[in-house]
């Protein structure tokens, strides 16, 4: 028979036996106990690196010219980067590949546009309010979207006329075109200036938020998750039928379904692909590649290749080591690592 002071014991050595095995699982954000990786940069081939770098510190100018791996850099004030390589022949615009555009968080989104309006350097891209023309540069200088989604289709266009619904003013999304033909978004009002985005176009969004979960344990954007009984077995949805406005083409961008994940601060977010052909792959693209920095490569190499991920050979690049691999619409993911 167990005395009364050893069975008193058994209950806070179970105790600490559980608070010991809790404080050893992975935290939110790690994969496998590995740590989740972290937006590195931003890829671009450029014909004229210090050319373009000198162009958005002027007009993002909490931005500031780097370097890293021997390579020019832009540094964002989150400690993410824009790297270029420079290309001897002006770098792809077509076919459209994953990547669209990049994307700025400003403090006073018109503020921001009216000192840009009075530089010539800059490109203002114009925001289509409708199939009819029309077009603003400012997404809240046009009707607002309903439910969640950025835009109106063209029978709620028609009914925001008809009941004389009114811009809602204030902060919104607006877009240049920055050297090289590079889109950029900039949006405002917020808190701080910083690179905040990458915007991309998926073949199937609710499948490659599913692919960025299971391989890098990427958080979910909030707002951004597949419908109640959306699963990885299921993930495959049409496109929905109806184009919305505001938009950069005049026919509207189809932006249902639409998904994304974070890694650290910065955003992949994306719509369907808005064509009937394959993306591209984004190498020799403008936008060539997005980079994640990892703190053991080896590590994540072995982790990707047993889950049937396929790998180039790891390279020098700077003084360190990184990989290329494809996400799931062909856009070029660089692991880059950062002890």
């Amino acid at each position: 028979m167990k005395s009364t002071k050893t069975t008193a014991l058994i209950p806070a050595v179970m105790l600490v036996a559980t608070l010991a095995a809790w404080h050893q699982m992975p935290a939110i954000g790690q994969t496998a106990m590995l740590p989740a990786p972290g937006f590195h940069h931003l890829h671009l081939n450029s014909l004229d690196p210090d050319a373009a770098i000198d162009f958005y510190t002027r007009q993002f100018p909490t931005t500031s010219k780097s370097s890293w791996g021997g390579m020019p850099a832009l540094k964002s004030p989150n400690n993410v980067l824009v790297l270029f390589t420079k290309v001897v022949t002006a770098p792809l615009l077509v076919p459209q590949t994953a990547l669209w555009h990049w994307g700025f968080h400003v403090k006073d989104v018109r503020k921001t546009l009216d000192e840009f309006k009075r530089r010539p350097e800059v490109k203002l891209l114009p925001l289509y309010t409708s199939d009819e023309g029309g077009s603003v540069l400012i997404s809240s200088d046009t009707w607002p979207g309903t439910g969640g989604v950025l835009g109106l289709t063209k029978a709620q266009v028609a009914e925001a006329r008809t009941k004389a619904v009114r811009p809602t003013g204030g902060g919104g999304f607006a877009y240049l075109q920055g050297p090289d033909g590079v889109i950029v978004e900039y949006v405002g009002n917020q808190p701080v200036d910083r690179m905040n985005h990458v915007h991309m176009w998926q073949e199937d969004p609710f499948c490659a938020q599913f692919w960025y979960q299971k391989h890098f344990d990427a958080p979910a954007f909030a707002g951004r998750t597949p419908p109640a009984g959306i699963t990885e077995a299921n993930c495959k949805v049409a496109r929905g039928a109806d184009r919305s406005w505001p938009a950069l083409e005049k026919d509207g961008t189809y932006r249902v379904p639409t998904a994304a994940v974070m890694f650290g601060d910065v955003a992949l977010t994306w719509y369907m692909n808005q064509g009937d052909k394959p993306l591209a792959s984004s190498r020799g693209h403008v936008m060539d590649h997005i980079a994640l920095s990892v703190a053991d490569l080896d590590a994540w190499m072995a982790k990707l290749r047993s889950e049937g991920i396929k790998l180039g050979e790891p390279y020098k690049l700077g003084d360190t080591r990184a990989v290329i691999l494809e996400g799931p619409s062909r856009e070029a993911l660089e692991l880059v690592e950062i002890k």
